[in-house]
């Protein structure tokens, strides 16, 4: 029996299979020829596990330094956010801090459980080598021992949040490879999605005529594509 859920489901499924057949690069030229602005994350940010993708929309978390709370405080909230996240979604966190950790082993592991497809965390990692062994993909800025342990908290939930230039809102489609992540604004998708497929059509097109011989601009204006 169909359900809206169900539906969203199916839906949802459809978008991330779609995905996996793209690339960064070829989103990020879709929609600047879209006339989209400040879509792609800063290269600061680095992925643990380089040659992997991750796509899915947007599970955003925003959070802040306190030195003054205490340690129990900080680990009900840090725990409650991950009984709060989304499976299908990625965990998107802008901690507005750049001293501790912001994902670790064991929140991983319950991430991965849950069935969320990888996190973005403007800030630190820590258990690199345990979460690369169980393939959880975490986009990071540094990496640090140090916890959030009595220094930090998060305060909103599915709120927008600002990771340099991007403006990520909830349900927006993060998308990650080797060369960097892009956000897709859920109302484009659908579009973004279907020129993109029609953009790597054309590369394929002039792949082909690259390997026959054809002059590289030749192929550029045949195709339209380069």
């Amino acid at each position: 029996m169909s359900t809206p859920e169900k539906d969203m489901e199916r839906q949802q499924a459809a978008y991330l299979d779609r995905l996996a057949k793209c690339h960064s690069a070829i989103l990020h030229d879709v929609m600047r020829a879209e006339g989209l602005r400040n879509f792609t994350l800063p290269s600061t940010l680095r992925p643990l596990i380089p040659g992997q993708k991750m796509a899915g929309p947007a599970f955003t978390v925003a959070g802040r330094v306190d030195p003054s709370a205490f340690g129990h405080e900080t680990l009900l909230g840090w725990t409650g956010m991950l009984s709060k996240a989304k499976p299908g979604h990625v965990l998107v966190i802008q901690p507005n801090d750049s001293t501790v950790a912001h994902m670790g082993e064991l929140s991983a592991e319950t991430l991965k459980y849950k069935g969320v497809c990888g996190v973005i965390a403007d800030g630190g990692i820590r258990d690199s080598q345990s979460i690369l062994d169980i393939g959880f993909q975490v986009w990071h800025r540094y990496h640090t021992p140090r916890d959030v342990v009595g220094y930090w908290l998060p305060y909103g939930i599915d709120v927008p949040v600002t990771i340099g230039e991007v403006r990520i809102f909830p349900g927006d489609y993060l998308f990650g490879d080797r060369d960097g992540v892009v956000r897709i604004p859920r109302a484009n998708l659908d579009r973004v999605l279907l020129l993109a497929e029609e953009a790597m059509g054309k590369e394929n097109l002039v792949r082909t005529a690259i390997l026959e011989g054809v002059d590289p601009q030749e192929a550029y204006l045949r195709h339209g594509k380069f």
